[in-house]
Formats: structure tokens, C-alpha cells, sequence
């Protein structure tokens, strides 16, 4: 019994493999801040960069440079698709409403945001589960930060480092213009490096 078990298990990750690696980024429908359905499908062409937010996070001051990100380069088809998430020490508490307010109102945020989803887990969002099929973590580089923290997740989880989760907040995704996952960012990368990466990918 234990043997059929096992081979059930295996059927059905490798269904869930199989359905994902069929599935493409436009397949798939958020909801945005009043809860409607968006399909991802009205963003084909564009370039993406996929971020997971948060507002009391030591990286929250990113937000600023995203919104000089989008700004420079909207209009060669940069989307910043923003989704707030309070798995990570809790740090996006409070309604989407409030959350938007302290955004626009503190950093003059004018790309698109949408409702708070998890990122992880059994509740985790079918998008987020398909990035990280997509781009696995590698590692959070160099630097202060990067080791502060890679010392805490160690604490946490000794083997965190071979799982593809999303380790913390401000997390990034970057979709080619033909919907391709092509690149993941960790919070502790510069933010002048992703901007030259995002460049790439728009001209």
C-alpha cells in the first residue's frame, strides 16, 4: 500500500510538472485591488518585471526605485506588476486599500498594483508557483545584506538555499517581451543592476 502511495505521489508531481511546463505567463488571471479578475493576456508584448511588496520591510524603500525604473522606461514597454504579500515577518499588513495609499501617497507609485497574495505555500498564487518553476533561487550574491540574509534563513531552515520559495520580500521576476521567464532577482540585487537587465530586454 505504502509502494502505490509513493508511485501517486510521483503521478501526480509530475502532472503538476507537466501542467505547468504546458501553461504560459498569459495563461494565467490575477485579481487586482477591488478583487476583478486581470488576465496577464492583456500584457503580451510588453516586458514585465514581477515584484512581491511589502510596506514595513527594510528593502520597502525599493518602491522608489522601481517607480524611476518605470518612469524611464514605460514607454519602451516596461510593466511593473506589484503584488503585496504578508508572509514575510508580516511586513504588509493592513487592507490593499491602505496599502496603496501608503505607496502612492509615500513613494508616488503609478504602475499597476494588485491584491495581496501568498507566495508560498498551500495558498500560494498559481502565478507565483509558475515563476518559481521557472527561475529558482540562486543564491542572494555579495554584500552586507545578502549575508544577514542568508545567516537568518540558515537559522530558519538549514537547507533553505536548494528550494526555489520565495525567500523574503521585493523579490522580482523579469518576463521577455515573447512571455519568457528569463531572469530572478533576489532583494539584495543592486537595483542599478536590475535596471540594466530590464534595459536589455527593451531594445
Amino acid at each position: 500500500m505504502k509502494f502505490i502511495r509513493t508511485l501517486a505521489a510521483m503521478a501526480a508531481a509530475l502532472c503538476l510538472a507537466a501542467s505547468l511546463n504546458a501553461q504560459g505567463i498569459y495563461d494565467f488571471k490575477v485579481k487586482d485591488m477591488e478583487g476583478n479578475d486581470v488576465s496577464l493576456s492583456q500584457y503580451k508584448g510588453k516586458v514585465l518585471l514581477i515584484v512581491n511588496t511589502a510596506t514595513k520591510c527594510g528593502f520597502t524603500p525599493q518602491y522608489e526605485e522601481l517607480q524611476k525604473m518605470y518612469d524611464k522606461f514605460k514607454d519602451k514597454g516596461l510593466v511593473i506588476l506589484d503584488f503585496p504579500c504578508n508572509q514575510f515577518g508580516e511586513q504588509a499588513p493592513g487592507s490593499i486599500t491602505s496599502i496603496h495609499e501608503f505607496c502612492t501617497e509615500k513613494y508616488n507609485t503609478t504602475f499597476p498594483q494588485f491584491d495581496k497574495v501568498d507566495v508560498n505555500g498551500d495558498d500560494q498564487s498559481p502565478l507565483f508557483k509558475f515563476l518559481k518553476s521557472k527561475q529558482g533561487f540562486k543564491g542572494f550574491g555579495n554584500g552586507d545584506s545578502a549575508s544577514f540574509m542568508d545567516e537568518m534563513l540558515k537559522k530558519q531552515d538549514p537547507d533553505y538555499a536548494s528550494k526555489s520559495d520565495i525567500k523574503w520580500n521585493f523579490t522580482k521576476f523579469l518576463v521577455d517581451r515573447n512571455g519568457n521567464v528569463v531572469a530572478r532577482f533576489e532583494p539584495t540585487v543592486s537595483m542599478n543592476f536590475v535596471s540594466t537587465v530590464v534595459s536589455s530586454k527593451l531594445y
